[in-house]
């Protein structure tokens, strides 16, 4: 269990209220409260982890446990490569970046370590989340958008700062303004201490004629202000900090020699809005390079760039997470749990490979919020029940409503 030095007051999921901002439209629009009720508790499954900490690996054949410092640098735990010491120990960002049609293109995302993405109302569109690390010389990441609890939820799995521009107050609201929860936002209803110093408008956005809620700048200079301002630590608890992913060692690559050959993967199906309740309205798939090893990003019938330096997004691991979904109300807000354990399907190396993943249930009996929401996401081998080792590098995630898992494509 990980031990966090920061004060942490719990919180209850009863506190639902006011209104909420749209996930894909153009303006705000009302929402009713609706109550969430009790959350999805199921029995983690019964595979053994392998244990997380070893000393010298035996020929280099075992994954990375214990870090040990070489040259300045240690392995990161966001993707296993080596990197300053300085910032692999430093509390990574989760930042809300919408991803439909009207918000493109983005800047910066290309610079993310981890990608979440899933999808917003009515599975209109997809929003993704960068758990940002390693951002190097970035100076600003656009378009910003607002957040909604699942994506909340994930972030707090890696004890990262969340960043966003607006939320969806009824859901969010009680959680992101607890002591649970060390918040960059820009101060809008909802939001009771706001960073206004990490973010602007984009004035030839504007211009442009896009919708106010896709010109939303953060600088990196703004969120470091307000990170001291507002007292956040940042580096990441010294003791007992439990890795979010078992990555191979350098002498080691994770073959999977004899699973499927999969070089193309469709998330949500193979053309827009296969599923009753599709994807994204973009298409998303991702198309396997085997001279590189990475897995290429595309949607909206081209290839996913990152319009900041002119990269097309590409990934070492692609995981999909099937999750029990459901609506929390009319409107068709989207509830997606990832607490408890289910299947899922990993993608490295030109393979593929079944999972099962766990993670802690984070209630007490009278549905109080407690440290365990901390936990993070284990994944094992859907037939062997060892922990699974992903390849160094970066790792796309998608949440997958399991309901229409059936549609998720793959060749």
């Amino acid at each position: 269990m990980r031990f966090f030095n920061r004060s942490k007051k719990y919180i209850g999921l009863a506190c639902l209220c006011s209104v909420m901002l749209t996930a894909c439209g153009g303006n705000p629009d009302s929402y009713k409260p609706a109550d969430i009720g009790e959350p999805i508790v199921s029995e983690p499954i019964t595979t053994e982890p392998v244990n997380p900490v070893v000393q010298q690996p035996p020929e280099g054949l075992m994954p990375i446990g214990e870090r040990y410092e070489k040259d300045g640098k240690i392995e990161s735990y966001l993707t296993g490569e080596w990197i300053d010491t300085a910032i692999a120990t430093r509390r990574p960002m989760a930042v809300m970046i919408p991803n439909n049609r009207n918000s493109l293109p983005q800047y910066g995302v290309s610079y993310a370590d981890v990608i979440y993405e899933a999808p917003m109302e009515k599975c209109s569109c997809t929003r993704l989340m960068g758990i940002f690390q390693n951002y190097g010389d970035l100076e600003f990441i656009e378009p910003i958008r607002s957040s909604r609890h699942y994506f909340l939820l994930e972030a707090l799995s890696y004890d990262a700062i969340y960043c966003n521009w607006g939320l969806a107050i009824p859901y969010v609201g009680p959680l992101i303004n607890s002591d649970l929860v060390d918040n960059i936002s820009a101060s809008v209803a909802g939001i009771n201490v706001g960073a206004d110093e990490a973010f602007s408008r984009d004035k030839e956005r504007q211009e442009l004629g896009y919708s106010l809620e896709y010109t939303g700048i953060m600088s990196l200079s703004g969120y470091n202000a307000a990170v001291s301002r507002l007292g956040y630590d940042t580096k990441y608890p010294t003791d007992n900090y439990t890795y979010p992913f078992l990555f191979a060692t350098d002498a080691y690559r994770a073959e999977y020699e004899d699973y499927t050959d999969v070089t193309e993967i469709h998330p949500g199906g193979d053309h827009n809005q296969e599923s009753p309740n599709g994807y994204s309205e973009l298409n998303p798939y991702f198309l396997y390079n085997e001279n590189d090893r990475l897995y290429y990003r595309y949607q909206n019938g081209k290839p996913h760039v990152d319009e900041i330096n002119g990269e097309q997004l590409a990934v070492t691991n692609v995981i999909i997470k099937f999750v029990d979904g459901g609506y929390l109300d009319t409107d068709g807000y989207m509830n997606f749990t990832v607490f408890g354990y289910g299947d899922a399907l990993l993608f490295t190396n030109g393979k593929m490979v079944k999972m099962k993943w766990s993670r802690g249930i984070p209630f007490d009996e009278d549905l109080n919020y407690t440290k365990d929401i901390y936990q993070q996401t284990r994944f094992f081998d859907a037939e062997t029940g060892d922990e699974i080792i992903l390849n160094k590098g970066k790792t796309w995630v998608c949440l997958v409503w399991k309901d229409y898992e059936s549609y998720t494509k793959y060749s």
